[in-house]
């Protein structure tokens, strides 16, 4: 342990700047196990060869998307085109793709294990009924309806026809001279009774008394 509080705590610092130091034995990393020195300088030089067209190919690339880019604006397309394009040819490969055919395999079994099951079967048989029986009753009811306003137009029709007839009957114009009949003497018994009270009788020949004092 360094204790910092020691009257020789310089002496250490002083020590190691005292150290003399081999900057090219620092710079060059130690030769891998099993490798020469001659093997190292040529795999250092084939590095260096590669690092050198990795940024060729770089720079080759960058003009590339430059030219792919201009192309693109001087035919219309859109960065909207290149994302459908992007996106058309990802799912093509997802479909293409071994994972999505065996799922696809997979669900498709699990389809056909389901429909031939017997629940299925029953399941569809009870909604199908079902259906049926609805079927007929909101044909039930609408066979009600039409018959009901069929019989409604009926009626109006034979009562639009029959009335006319009636009315030209000898049973309603014998109704309608006795209803006439009674209209009449009710009338004229009014009349009479009017009569007699503006005009009673021996009213008319009397003389006015003459009430005149003596």
């Amino acid at each position: 342990d360094i204790n910092l509080n020691s009257p020789n705590k310089g002496l250490l610092s002083d020590a190691m700047t005292d150290v003399p130091v081999d900057s090219a034995a620092s710079a060059r990393t130690s030769v891998p196990e099993g490798l020469t020195l001659a093997e190292e300088e040529e795999l250092r030089s084939e590095l260096a060869k590669v690092e050198e067209e990795i940024g060729t190919l770089r720079q080759v690339l960058a003009a590339k998307e430059r030219h792919c880019g201009e192309l693109k604006r001087k035919l219309g397309l859109t960065p909207l085109d290149g994302l459908k394009q992007n996106l058309s040819k990802s799912w093509h490969d997802v479909q293409v793709s071994n994972a999505y055919v065996k799922t696809s395999e997979k669900l498709g079994e699990w389809n056909d294990k389901v429909t031939q099951s017997d629940f299925y079967k029953k399941t569809q048989e009870t909604l199908s009924q079902a259906g049926q029986k609805t079927s007929q009753a909101l044909s039930n009811v609408g066979s009600v309806i039409s018959r009901k306003l069929g019989d409604m137009s009926s009626y109006s029709i034979r009562h639009s026809i029959s009335m006319p007839a009636m009315r030209n009957s000898a049973t309603f114009k014998s109704f309608e001279d006795r209803v006439g009949t009674i209209k009449s003497r009710v009338v004229g018994s009014r009349e009479n009774s009017t009569d007699g009270l503006h005009s009673p009788s021996g009213a008319g020949d009397k003389p006015p008394q003459d009430n005149a004092p003596f």
